[in-house]
This record gives structure tokens, C-alpha cells and sequence, in this order.
């Protein structure tokens, strides 16, 4: 494929987007950002403020680039009606207006809570999608039908998408179990141009984590497409089990992909 050069960039005053939009243009990219609230320090960046509801704005958007970073959304959980608004309903109307205006990657956010009841045995966990889907909340299924809309649209269109299930993209890791789930803000960069610049993706799924040393997911399939992680989280361990300990193994955190999201009354 023609290596894409203008990005636009969903979600772009979210957090991960936030850590990402330094870091890309190095990599040759011009970015068009767009979020539902205005974006802090874009300076005079191309930047675009609507709802992922308003289709016309969002095909607007859209016009004239030549990948999009899907960041757009709403990233943690909360009620099924505002999930299906921003989460699926947008993500609906994202491809559509790639399709209609010829755009053929897309890089999406997917999330790692796609995969939130998957027992955390036998690690490390397989690759991409060769894990079963089990979301843990109305945010993991809505990350689940945005891959199988990434699936669809691949298949039946010629729009190439790389899913991409992140862990826990942050400056630095938070909890011991963000040692296994890390992605720093320079890997998440590096991911991210692989997943525009790799040829022939279909659609791909794949897991979002730095090199780390305690990692739970097998990286293959993220290094097919040409990333090569130069982070690990093990640098932070010597003061997260200082101050926290290590994991209590009945614990959901270290029972579950998906962590304390698995609870049920998971407050919205």
C-alpha cells in the first residue's frame, strides 16, 4: 500500500491520544484531530470538534485522509445506551464514512476487556484473535462489535483495519498487574506505525503491550506487522511491589483478563 501521510486521529483529547500525538509526526505524519470536546495544545493543528452521532460531520472529517486512528469513543464503561451511542453507533458511522470516501486503513482501539473473562492460565495467552471473545462489561462487547464491523468492512469492502486490544497505555505503569499489561507512549507509537505502514492486513487483530517481562499475551502477531518493542514495565517493579506487593492470586486482577471489570454491579 502507498504509505499513508495524513492521519486523522478520533478521541484526539483522550488520554491515549493525548500520549500519541507528540510522537506520531516524527514517524512523517500530518494529523487532523477530532474529538467531542476541544483538544488542549493542538496549536494550529487541523482540529475538528463533533459528535461521532453527527454522520455529515464525521464523513467531513474524514475526506481527504489517508488512514484514521480510531481513538474515538467512550473508553471506560458506563450505561448501554451511552455506550451504543458513542462506542457502536460511532464506530458504525467511522466506517461508513471511510468506505464512502475511499479510505483503505484504519487503526482501531480496541481493548483488551474484548477478552476480559479469559482465565489467566496457561500464560502466555495466544496472539490476536486466536483468543475467545469475552467481554466483561457494555465497554468490551462495544470493542467487540467494532472489530467484527472491522471484520465486515475488510471482507466485503476492501477496508483494512489492525485491532489493536490494548493493555494499558499510561506514562508509566500504575499497579503490579500494569507489569504484565503495560504500553508505554513510545511503543504505542511504534504499534501504531505498523499497523498504518504493514501491507496486505485484512483485518488484524492484535495485543497493545511493550516488551514486558512478566507480559501475559504472546506478541506474534503484533510483530508480523513490523513492531519491535523497545520498552519494559519490569523497570517500574522494584517500586510497585514495594509499595503494593505482589498479587494476590485469588484475586480478580490476577484471575481475569479483564481485572476488577468482571465484577458484577460494576458501577456504570
Amino acid at each position: 500500500m502507498t504509505r499513508p501521510r495524513t492521519i486523522l486521529l478520533t478521541g484526539a483529547a483522550g488520554g491515549v491520544a493525548t500520549l500519541l500525538r507528540p510522537l506520531l509526526p516524527a514517524y512523517g505524519y500530518t494529523l487532523r484531530l477530532a474529538d467531542i470536546r476541544p483538544v488542549d495544545g493542538a496549536g494550529g493543528t487541523d482540529c475538528l470538534t463533533f459528535d461521532l452521532r453527527d454522520t455529515n460531520a464525521v464523513r467531513e472529517a474524514v475526506r481527504g485522509v489517508d488512514a484514521v486512528v480510531h481513538l474515538g469513543g467512550i473508553s471506560l464503561e458506563d450505561g448501554f445506551e451511552a455506550v451504543l451511542d458513542a462506542n457502536i453507533r460511532g464506530t458504525y458511522h467511522l466506517y461508513e464514512a471511510v468506505r464512502a470516501e475511499g479510505v483503505r486503513r484504519v487503526v482501531f482501539a480496541s481493548s483488551n476487556h474484548v477478552e476480559g473473562f479469559v482465565p489467566l492460565t496457561g500464560r502466555p495467552l495466544p496472539a490476536g484473535e486466536q483468543l475467545p471473545v469475552r467481554p466483561d462489561t457494555y465497554y468490551g462487547l462495544s470493542k467487540a462489535f467494532g472489530e467484527g464491523l472491522a471484520s465486515l468492512y475488510a471482507d466485503k469492502y476492501g477496508v483494512e483495519t489492525v485491532s489493536v486490544r490494548i493493555g494499558s497505555c499510561f506514562e508509566r505503569p500504575r499497579t503490579v498487574r500494569m507489569l504484565s499489561t503495560w504500553l508505554s507512549p513510545a511503543d504505542c507509537a511504534r504499534l501504531v506505525h505498523a499497523a498504518l505502514t504493514a501491507p496486505d492486513v485484512g483485518h488484524t487483530v492484535v495485543h497493545g503491550i511493550s516488551a514486558n517481562t512478566r507480559a501475559w499475551w504472546d506478541l506474534t502477531s503484533a510483530r508480523a506487522l513490523g513492531y519491535a518493542p523497545q520498552d519494559d514495565a519490569e523497570s517500574y517493579a522494584t517500586g510497585l511491589l514495594a509499595e503494593h506487593g505482589e498479587l494476590d492470586p485469588d484475586h480478580v486482577d490476577a484471575r481475569f483478563v479483564g481485572g476488577h471489570f468482571t465484577r458484577t454491579g460494576l458501577a456504570p
